[in-house]
């Protein structure tokens, strides 16, 4: 089940979401690395589909949001389907070099889990840029966000 995550505290509304992954990712890498998901996990194609959908629209937000420091980070779950994609390293250096004027999007993870409210803020940022988040796969955010804080990595 999909659903769009309440705005943050302040905010009235929130737009419904107007971006698709499908739309970013070719149908071949998406159907290769639903498979590799499937392999590497106890995933049916329904959740595989739902960790690839969230970890494309984190990265991409990343991507977007470069240079502003916010300290994104994903989920345990979300950083599942993020590791899926950025493995793959071909396919994860062209969606660099479209979504993120040709820079590479680096992952420097941390040792220690955060808690510090950095990833229920990415969702809401997700949700901001206009995708659908799927926030059961989010709410595992009370112990989660092991990424480099501030700075353009994930």
């Amino acid at each position: 089940m999909t659903t769009t995550v309440a705005p943050p505290p302040g905010n009235a509304t929130m737009s419904c979401p107007t971006r698709s992954v499908h739309d970013v990712v070719p149908a071949d890498l998406w159907s290769k690395q639903i498979g590799l998901l499937q392999r590497d996990y106890p995933y049916d194609s329904i959740m595989a589909t739902r960790v690839l959908g969230q970890a494309y629209a984190y990265l991409i937000t990343a991507m977007t949001h470069r240079g502003e420091c916010l300290g994104l980070a994903p989920s345990k779950l979300v950083d599942i389907g993020v590791h899926t994609v950025i493995l793959d390293t071909v396919a994860y250096a062209e969606l660099c070099a479209r979504h993120n004027g040709g820079r590479f999007l680096h992952h420097v993870p941390k040792v220690a889990f955060k808690n510090d409210g950095s990833v229920m803020r990415t969702a809401h940022l997700i949700a901001a840029d206009g995708w659908e988040v799927d926030l059961p796969l989010w709410t595992d955010a009370a112990d989660c966000g092991p990424c480099h804080p501030g700075n353009d990595s994930h």
